[in-house]
């Protein structure tokens, strides 16, 4: 039985975007399954006690921006410090990637593509025709998606798993969850690695 991961994220993380691809890699090599589920900050973090980004102190503000270069030189991957659509509202794309997922198309993917969008080709993610775009690009029919992603039970499951990580323990992103852990942030991923290392994948 293959090893489960859980990915909780949103859609307009750049520490998301910097661990996707690796995650991606990590679940090929060990025949994993990555369960994507992306989940509303605005939600998560007054219920965790984290804060939005503006309203971070000035050190802990200027501690992220040194870290996103850090890990741009260190991973090789093109990344805008500032984009020019940041921040923006993260539930049209949630939506999108929870809307592929229940049919069954590669969420993983997609939620890759449309963080690439944000943090590499400053596009607003935000917008429903970019968000179509984004999903004809990676082979899904951006149209029909999008508007299954207005169905109320695709918001409904979005609520659903932002509370499902709350009671998990999930109070940033990106977390991946394996069975009874959870890491938080892609400087984690190493320990993802040693834990399906440890499991053999299952």
């Amino acid at each position: 039985m293959a090893a489960i991961v859980d990915y909780y994220l949103a859609p307009i993380s750049p520490f998301t975007y910097l661990g996707g691809e690796r995650l991606a890699g990590l679940a090929q090599r060990f025949g994993a399954t990555v369960k994507v589920r992306p989940i509303d900050l605005t939600k998560v973090f007054p219920a965790t006690g984290g804060l939005p980004l503006k309203q971070r102190s000035p050190q802990r503000q200027a501690y992220r921006m040194a870290e996103l270069r850090r890990w741009r030189q260190y991973l090789d991957i093109p990344l805008v410090l500032e984009p020019k659509f940041f921040p923006v509202n993260a539930d049209p794309a949630a939506l999108m990637i929870i809307a592929a997922r229940t049919r069954g198309l590669n969420a993983l993917a997609l939620s890759q593509r449309i963080l690439r969008a944000c943090w590499a080709e400053e596009r607003n993610v935000a917008d429903r025709d970019t968000l179509i775009e984004l999903v004809d690009e990676v082979g899904m029919e951006g149209k029909a998606l999008a508007e299954h992603s207005d169905d109320p039970g695709i918001t409904a499951e979005y609520q659903r798993e932002t509370d499902a990580a709350i009671e998990r323990g999930v109070f940033g992103v990106p977390t991946y969850g394996i069975d009874n852990d959870l890491f938080w942030g892609q400087d984690r991923l190493d320990f993802v690695e040693r834990t399906l290392v440890h499991t053999g994948g299952r």
